[in-house]
């Protein structure tokens, strides 16, 4: 996947995002909880790659953002470095 730094400071893709159709418990699950549900409505999502941009470019720390959870985001960033 492409992650596009432009996609990251433009928030048109929110409204558009599946995740903002279901809710965010399935997001921001209490700790120790599955991730399984917001990883598969991801997956479908045309603005996984924008999503995903936008939580690297703001460091996100909770939360599944783009298909990816708090532990793979952090590892995509040090793979970075």
């Amino acid at each position: 996947m492409r992650i596009d730094s432009t996609a990251a400071h433009d928030l048109a893709w929110q409204e558009q995002a599946l995740c903002a159709q279901t809710g965010s418990e399935f997001f921001f699950p209490e700790p120790g909880s599955s991730v399984r549900e917001a990883k598969l409505i991801c997956e479908a999502c045309d603005m996984r790659a924008a999503c995903l941009a936008y939580a690297l470019a703001h460091d996100e720390r909770f939360g599944v953002w783009g298909g990816l959870s708090e532990k793979e985001r952090e590892r995509m960033r040090r793979d970075r470095r």
